[in-house]
């Protein structure tokens, strides 16, 4: 009896688990896992917790917000200079024009450098 407890017990924790483990893959997925940074409300510090970019890109997405106004749509971010084709794929999962930033820690790139240098 005491054993068909256990089992029940151990089942129910699995399933509990199994259940929760999509959520918690989500926070290392490429897909940003829902964190996001509003690009035309962020600030130059939250702008740099993106992917690939650092404080002299970010401050250039802040000026070039000054200059045009609000992005209408995360592909103008190309528009910036030092954010090409290849970056702007990277940040992408991690952009929005609209809502709160989420996003609260540096991405770190999941690619092992851009083939340049790789030996």
């Amino acid at each position: 009896m005491m054993k068909q407890a256990h089992r029940a017990v151990a089942a129910v924790l699995l399933a509990l688990l199994v259940a929760a483990l999509p959520g918690l893959a989500a926070e290392g997925k490429p897909d940003g896992g829902g964190k996001k940074v509003n690009v035309n409300s962020a600030d130059v510090i939250q702008l740099a917790l993106l992917p690939r970019v650092g404080p002299s890109v970010a401050q250039r997405i802040v000026e070039y917000r000054k200059q045009n106004g609000p992005f209408k749509k995360a592909e103008d971010l190309m528009l910036v200079q030092g954010i090409g084709e290849k970056t702007y794929q990277l940040l992408k999962p991690y952009l929005a024009i609209a809502g709160e930033t989420t996003l609260k820690e540096k991405v770190r790139s999941s690619r092992s450098g851009s083939g340049k240098d790789s030996r």
